[in-house]
């Protein structure tokens, strides 16, 4: 079965992401959400973790937060473990609470920590579960957005002073989450490897870290992370594979059919492979960022239907996706 890659340093940022069991309910009481934001604090204590954001939604939540030591993955087992347990027992029932391994994405100590925050801030709003982000209770937004005084815990301090040069950080922390769902592309268009958010010299002080390593069947991650490939050379695949001109869709203007649908999976392989940028991809294929961001929502949602004789960009991306290994 394939590993998550775990990479894990002294001061390192992530995102942590953990799902209910088949999207099962993993807070159905108020006790639920208290016990959770008391392992928090154990877990800070304990671990020696930095926690500055979260949301704790029906049947996921998020994290956001630095270890002081290199010691992420003992840490969420520990938690992982320590809720399943209190939980099971209030419940009455037994057996795994959590789908699988928690998620992780390692992020940089720069402007793409206010980014995500305001993502994870922004979730009970993209759920419909509240219409203003005050009125949700199990989230962190209220001690980053106003004075509301916070536990010992959690440190809002590195979100707030990305907005430093403002009068009022929080005021202009409230406006930035508000803006959001406005500014262009998305968080996880631009995490790359699967596991990687931030600047290009961040992604390479990543990869040099791994840079002697070998190839690993059950760690995908670390393979695409390793693995180095000309953009033109899976650009020339894609297209031969698809019996199409790459030099026209770069010359034409707006595609249509099944041009525009062989060119929209070309985009979403080059993203899918993790290793270039939407803006990257944009300047290799003549497209806006905002373009690319488009193209790979479009096809992402394509690829969730069910194929039919109008779904060709599912035809399109099944007839190369073996052969690309993307």
């Amino acid at each position: 079965m394939a590993r998550q890659l775990r990479i894990e340093f002294k001061g390192a940022y992530y995102h942590v992401l953990s799902r209910g069991n088949n999207r099962c309910e993993i807070f159905r009481s108020d006790e639920d959400y208290h016990d959770f934001l008391d392992l928090l604090a154990e877990l800070s204590e304990r671990f020696e973790i930095d926690i500055h954001a979260y949301v704790l939604m029906t049947n996921h939540y998020h994290l956001l937060l630095r270890t002081r030591k290199p010691n992420l993955s003992k840490a969420m087992q520990w938690l992982g473990t320590s809720y399943t347990r209190r939980f099971n027992l209030r419940n009455s029932q037994s057996g795994h609470l959590f789908q699988g391994r928690f998620k992780s994405i390692i992020v940089e100590n720069d402007s793409y920590l206010m980014r995500l925050s305001c993502y994870i801030h922004r979730n009970p709003l993209r759920a419909g579960v509240v219409k203003r982000l005050t009125d949700y209770q199990w989230s962190s937004y209220p001690y980053c957005a106003y004075k509301k005084k916070q536990p010992a815990w959690l440190k809002v301090d590195s979100i707030l002073s990305q907005a430093s040069a403002a009068k009022d950080r929080r005021l202009a922390y409230r406006g930035k989450v508000q803006r959001f769902s406005d500014e262009k592309g998305c968080v996880w268009e631009d995490v790359k490897f699967g596991f990687i958010y931030g600047s290009q010299a961040f992604i390479d002080r990543i990869k040099d870290k791994y840079r002697s390593g070998t190839p690993d069947g059950e760690l995908p991650q670390l393979n695409r992370l390793l693995k180095e490939e000309d953009p033109e050379i899976l650009i020339g695949k894609a297209s031969t594979l698809l019996n199409c001109d790459i030099e026209y869709f770069r010359e034409s203007g707006r595609l249509t059919g099944d041009d525009r649908d062989k060119r929209d999976v070309i985009v979403y392989l080059l993203w899918k492979t993790g290793r270039y940028s939407n803006q990257k991809i944009g300047e290799l294929l003549g497209l806006t960022y905002s373009s690319v961001s488009r193209r790979i929502h479009h096809v992402r949602l394509k690829l969730k239907l069910r194929s039919g004789k109008n779904n060709k960009v599912k035809k399109f991306y099944n007839s190369v996706k073996l052969k690309m290994k993307v």
